[in-house]
């Protein structure tokens, strides 16, 4: 138990690092070529689509596959809709107008959404535990972000782009808390294959609907190069990491630990888009670290 409890602590660091890639990938393309957040959604999800049927097929054909329900059928398809099309082109369309560390602070509200659904809606109780490590994790959000936030007031599209990240949180919030009920059920690797794939008709469907020319309209070198960042380390290795810590240390641990995600995009930011780390980042960055590290300490007392 406690081995399972430290790899899946492990994979949820690993995965939620490799997630906070996202922001600086899809601000250096926004800056690069000058694509739309649709386009550079449709990319991301087209590279990511093979891994995920690979996945499908594998699991499919195992002789212990679960045959889903049909219920669960639709609970994945609805939660795969929310957490990476409805939630990711939130995210994508709030990243044109507001710093990718500005995004990481409002995006990071999700795990209180987290537990205040599995507690009003599942009837889960939140451990002391988890209660200190939102206190020191949100503390050090706040403070490493306080400069940047008082800069970006002064956007144009401030408010319109913190809104639509606001929404962002809320929708992946709810496929956090739903996957964590369903991922035990039918399997880690099943479950974010088939969400995934659900994930990816919504978005290319929505891009066909919008552009007539269709799929070919992307076929450009460079704008291959960052639908395959997007596609392998930001979205398919860390989906996977991610569904794998679900299973082992439930969904309100994973939300904390995924705390790490706005410490690793101030670091990326600072280097590859130039975004000067203020003094309070730093005290925050260690709250941070420190909430995460104590929800790996303590996860030998159950589940969250």
């Amino acid at each position: 138990m406690q081995k399972n409890l430290i790899i899946g602590f492990i994979v949820t660091f690993v995965g939620a690092v490799l997630f906070s890639t996202k922001a600086i990938i899809v601000k250096k393309a926004f800056a690069d070529i000058k694509i739309d957040a649709l386009s550079l959604l449709a990319l991301r999800m087209l590279f990511s689509l093979p891994f995920y049927l690979a996945a499908a097929f594998f699991v499919s054909g195992k002789k212990n596959n679960i045959k889903l329900t049909t219920r669960q059928w639709t609970q994945i398809v609805l939660l795969g809709l929310f957490g990476y099309y409805l939630s990711s082109f939130l995210d994508f369309e709030g990243l044109q107008y507001v710093s990718a560390g500005l995004e990481r602070l409002i995006l990071f509200l999700y795990p209180t959404f987290v537990v205040l659904i599995n507690r009003f809606y599942f009837g889960q109780k939140m451990t002391a535990t988890q209660q200190w490590a939102l206190l020191l994790t949100y503390t050090g959000i706040g403070l490493a972000y306080i400069g940047e936030l008082r800069a970006d007031f002064n956007n144009g599209m401030f408010l319109w782009g913190s809104f639509l990240i606001f929404l962002c949180a809320i929708t992946y919030a709810i496929y956090i808390a739903g996957s964590g009920k369903l991922i035990p059920v039918v399997g880690a690797t099943k479950f974010t294959a088939y969400a995934m794939l659900a994930s990816t008709f919504g978005v290319l469907l929505h891009f066909l609907l919008k552009n007539s020319s269709g799929l070919p309209v992307l076929a450009t070198s460079t704008n291959w190069q960052y639908g395959l960042l997007l596609a392998i380390v930001a979205t398919v290795i860390p989906t996977f990491l991610i569904s794998n810590g679900l299973k082992r240390i439930g969904s309100n641990n994973v939300a904390i630990v995924s705390s790490i995600g706005p410490v690793s995009t101030i670091i990326q930011a600072h280097f590859i888009l130039g975004e000067k780390i203020l003094a309070a980042q730093v005290i925050g960055t260690i709250l941070v670290i420190a909430g995460v590290l104590l929800i790996g300490w303590k996860s030998s007392s159950g589940k969250g």
